[in-house]
């Protein structure tokens, strides 16, 4: 497994977070650092899909009904689709 290079950074906490993150590290047996590590990075992941899913319906909401909307035929063919898919999960 290829390492990648890490920076340090330094992060001011409040008491009762320094403090809670310290007995859960502790707990797990595992580094506060490397616990801090893996919820920053889902939290930014998090983030990115939300950001996404916040583009998609700005631009859905702004063009809707408009010729970059989707058209009746595709339309139909999703409601079909969805109709099918559901009939045969009951």
């Amino acid at each position: 497994m290829e390492s990648t290079p890490l920076h340090n950074f330094h992060l001011p906490l409040a008491e009762d977070l320094y403090l809670s993150l310290r007995k859960t590290a502790k707990r797990l047996s595992r580094p506060a650092t490397e616990l801090a590590r893996e919820a920053l990075a889902r939290w930014l992941e998090e983030e990115k899909r939300d950001a996404l899913h916040r583009a998609i319906s700005e631009y859905a909401a702004a063009h809707a009904g408009t010729p970059a909307d989707l058209d009746d035929d595709m339309e139909k063919a999703s409601i079909e689709h969805l109709s099918e898919v559901k009939g045969k999960q009951t």
